[in-house]
């Protein structure tokens, strides 16, 4: 019985321990960042390129954007009747599609065993880069023979859209240099922005020349024509007869002797006559007075 009481009583007292003892404290929930991402404080900051890589990603979008810059330059080996005529016609021809003569070379070879001379003849032209193939075509039209020909092409333009990117950082600078020209006061520090002023002045006309070149390279192609005169195409035969070449070298022979002859004729003029009448005239009269002197002798013996 008591140890029914006590029980009765212990269970009494947890049960107004557990109601007189004071709450837990319930926290606020903190929301969790979504998965991948960091907190605003945390956050990495923002990749800012340097002036560099900048213009090498202007660049690069620039050459995909940049009309293509193609330099073309073709160069022909062709034997023709006459080279000199050629040549010039093929000057008429570049003059008349809008280009010009870049250079013009006009030599003798000797071709052959019996040393035939003939005039050969190298030109460089440049024509309107849309008027190439027109202008291989005509130069071809009267050809005897092409031995060569050879077209290529290089593609300039990521080159001039880097020489582009580097001309706008240059201008950049520039209009800074004349900002801190206006406000400077040292005569020690004008001087040394003057110096860097000229000194990218002079880069950004060599980048505007690099520039032109391009431009002018491609819009213009050039052509090289080798010309070679149609007797150098005559086969050399060592066991055939061949009656033209002996007719024309007799003829060269004839010629050489009779010019031989002339410049004997003209020695023996010029020089020869004054020599007899010098040297001739006092021999024959000595000659002449020894004979008169024999007479007498032999006729007072």
């Amino acid at each position: 019985m008591k140890k029914h009481a006590a029980l009765t009583l212990l269970g009494l007292f947890a049960i107004l321990f557990a109601a007189c003892a004071p709450r837990a404290l319930s926290l606020p929930s903190i929301p969790e960042p979504a998965t991948g991402a960091a907190p605003a404080d945390l956050a990495a900051p923002e990749y800012r390129a340097a002036p560099e890589e900048q213009a090498r990603s202007a660049g690069a979008v620039g050459a995909a954007d940049q009309e293509r810059l193609v330099v073309q330059t073709a160069s022909l080996s062709m034997v023709v009747t006459d080279p000199l005529a050629k040549a010039t016609a093929i000057r008429r021809m570049a003059e008349g599609m809008g280009g010009y003569v870049v250079s013009s070379y006009i030599y003798q070879s000797t071709f052959g065993e019996a040393g035939l001379v003939a005039d050969s003849a190298s030109i460089t032209v440049r024509v309107p880069a849309e008027r190439l193939e027109d202008a291989l075509e005509e130069i071809k039209a009267d050809a005897v023979e092409v031995r060569s020909e050879n077209v290529t092409g290089e593609d300039v333009t990521a080159a001039y859209v880097d020489l582009e990117s580097r001309k706008r950082n240059l201008e950049a600078a520039e209009a800074q240099l004349m900002e801190i020209m206006d406000t400077a006061t040292k005569t020690q520090d004008v001087l040394a922005v003057y110096n860097e002023l000229v000194r990218v002045r002079g880069e950004i006309e060599m980048v505007r020349g690099q520039m032109q070149y391009y431009e002018e390279s491609a819009a213009f192609s050039s052509i090289s024509v080798e010309l070679i005169p149609d007797v150098a195409t005559q086969p050399i035969e060592t066991g055939g007869w061949q009656p033209q070449g002996t007719v024309k070298a007799a003829v060269e022979a004839l010629i050489r002797s009779l010019q031989w002859l002339a410049d004997a004729a003209i020695w023996l003029g010029i020089c020869g006559v004054p020599l007899l009448i010098v040297v001739g005239l006092p021999l024959g009269l000595v000659v002449r007075a020894a004979r008169r002197r024999r007479a007498k002798a032999a006729a007072g013996g």
